[in-house]
């Protein structure tokens, strides 16, 4: 098991937690009361920052409870590097039709730590051939 570190930034701030013990992603919690209109977004502050160690990263994902309500993280996943130490911050997007209140303290996003390689960039006139080729959106159907 990797270890993470958690500063406060603000002395009432909520440690990232898992909720079950099943649980994939650490939840993030407001450390704002905010109000984000229909159809816009707002940075909302979690009044933590993070040390992630070196070859892993943050995702910062939706909440599966708030998307179902037309709340989701707007830049999904985002990441935390490993060499970030700024407070964690979510852009929540309301798609909804009505206002909608963030709580201090409320649940607004899970992170997920994931392991990641480094790759070489090598330039290159030719590529593979493959069969999907240079079909891009929608090119393999829908069922």
């Amino acid at each position: 098991m990797i270890r993470i570190k958690v500063k406060k930034l603000v002395e009432d701030a909520k440690i990232p937690a898992y909720s079950t013990s099943g649980s994939a992603g650490l939840d993030l919690f407001s450390s704002e009361e905010t109000e984000i209109p229909p159809k816009s977004w707002k940075l909302i502050k979690t009044g933590i920052s993070v040390e992630i160690p070196p070859g892993y990263e943050g995702q910062v994902r939706p909440r599966s409870g708030l998307a179902l309500k037309g709340i989701t993280v707007l830049n999904t996943p985002g990441t935390i590097d490993s060499d970030y130490r700024g407070e964690v911050k979510v852009i929540l997007i309301n798609l909804s039709d009505q206002s909608f209140k963030v709580e201090k303290g409320m649940k607004i996003a899970q992170l997920v730590i994931s392991k990641y390689e480094k790759v070489d960039v090598e330039i290159s006139d030719e590529l593979s051939q493959t069969e999907r080729g240079e079909g891009g959106f929608g090119s393999t159907g829908l069922f």
